[in-house]
């Protein structure tokens, strides 16, 4: 039971870093104006952005970056092994985990379209996208440099097993990594959940200690979360400040790319799976889950929200309560196609705002990434933030420009939540329609 004292706690961090939101873009954007009309010396301002502003503004992003290996591998791991004995779960577990991986794909196949079509970022004129890059270029040049050196196709499905997983993890977020970084260490990560599950008890000893390791990162980023709202502020003065109302712009219609992006996947998609595979009317199945999405769109947490979507799946929708335990305890952690979705239109829009056109081989590993990041993204608040800056890192872009985006995240988070829950629900359904549960699975479940 969630304690309501903690919940009051996190609203009022998400109320500052609105707060902070509006302070840094009006400071921001009445500095810019002060400098253009001759009241404020621009060489001052600049000075103040690069050496005080956007160094403290960044406090909060390295505090998520230092965990966000750790963070990977461990929730990875644990979603696998959620899964519980992968010999035993025979058609439950396979129905479950092929739907949830074409759900996935078809979300981050929307927000690649989404943003090619409408390009939000292409929005910012040229020279500030210029401005912008050199505001975040740090080592971004270097990995640039060296992804424009294309591999051919069999060397790169041959990387995702990686000869050296500490090797790919160090070189994940400097571009040292000879591989495929860390799309490798996903992979690893997925093997060490299977090798373990398979492995029975003898191997259970290590499962209290990745949650551990989980619930250690997962602390970091709470109290990076306490700074957040102090170094949104910044980070968006010091956007503000260079580029002016132009960047406002460029946001609006990322908020718009990303809530199409979403709606497609909401009306479309779940209303073509709940119609064909489930075999239930849409407009009831909507009707009959809007308690969980509201507690979703509340609570911004798929963990939080589980409770009442069991509680949905049984009572309102009839669902066997052996196959909705199993399913949307799985579909808290890894079945997060809404995060999928938002992460492919953050990092397409981010590249685009900085004038990095990225080949049909980068938006490729960004859509195998996106999809994985649908496992390995912890449920709860904000969560989706560590896995964004790793998967910038990894395409040759520096991850502390997430900062451009992180005051209006929590809108959208709010929104990405309800596709979550939403989604598991239709997975539920859909994995019940026919499903015929043995003896075995039943104990699982029960």
């Amino acid at each position: 039971m969630s304690d309501p004292k903690a919940e009051t706690g996190k609203n009022r961090v998400h109320l500052r870093i609105l707060w902070g939101l509006v302070v840094g873009i009006v400071a921001g954007i009445t500095c810019n104006a002060l400098a253009t009309q001759g009241y404020l010396d621009p060489n001052s301002l600049e000075v103040f952005v690069k050496r005080v502003a956007e160094p403290i503004g960044k406090i909060f992003l390295r505090l998520i970056l230092m965990v966000v290996i750790p963070l990977v591998v461990s929730a990875l791991i644990l979603g696998v092994l959620e899964l519980g004995d992968l010999r035993k779960l025979g058609r439950l577990g396979m129905k479950t985990l092929g739907l949830t991986v074409a759900l996935s794909s078809i979300a981050v196949c929307i927000s690649l379209i989404v943003v090619n079509v409408i390009q939000p970022g292409k929005s910012l004129p040229a020279e500030k996208q210029a401005a912008l890059a050199d505001q975040y270029e740090t080592k971004a040049r270097e990995m640039l440099d060296k992804a424009d050196k294309a591999k051919p196709i069999e060397q790169i499905l041959l990387d995702l097993i990686p000869e050296n997983p500490l090797r790919e993890m160090t070189g994940a977020l400097d571009g040292s990594s000879l591989g495929n970084g860390i799309l490798a260490v996903m992979v690893f990560s997925l093997l060490i959940g299977i090798a373990i599950s398979l492995g029975g008890v003898e191997t259970e000893v290590l499962k209290p200690i990745i949650e551990s390791v989980l619930e250690v990162c997962m602390i970091i980023i709470r109290m990076a979360m306490m700074l957040a709202p102090f170094c949104v502020a910044l980070l968006l003065f010091s956007v503000t400040a260079t580029l002016g109302l132009n960047i406002l712009q460029a946001l609006i219609w990322f908020v718009v790319a990303a809530l199409s992006g979403m709606a497609i996947h909401f009306f479309l998609v779940y209303s073509i799976f709940v119609g064909f595979i489930a075999r239930r009317s849409p407009w009831k199945f909507f009707r009959d889950v809007s308690e969980a999405s509201l507690t979703a769109f509340a609570t911004s947490s798929s963990n939080a929200t589980l409770p009442t979507a069991i509680r949905v799946a049984e009572e309102r929708l009839k669902l066997p309560r052996t196959v909705s335990r199993f399913v949307l305890t799985i579909g808290a952690t890894g079945n997060q196609n809404g995060t999928a979705l938002y992460e492919g239109v953050v990092i397409l829009f981010i590249a685009q705002l900085l004038g990095h056109d990225l080949s049909a081989g980068q938006q490729l590993q960004v859509l195998l990434m996106a999809i994985l990041a649908g496992v390995g993204t912890a449920g709860v608040p904000g969560g989706s933030i560590p896995m964004i800056a790793l998967v910038l890192q990894s395409i040759g872009i520096d991850g502390s420009s997430i900062g451009i985006i992180l005051g209006i995240d929590r809108l959208l988070d709010m929104c990405r939540t309800v596709l979550n829950v939403v989604g598991d629900l239709v997975l539920t359904a859909c994995v019940a329609k026919g499903a015929e549960i043995d003896p075995i699975e039943s104990s699982l479940t029960e």
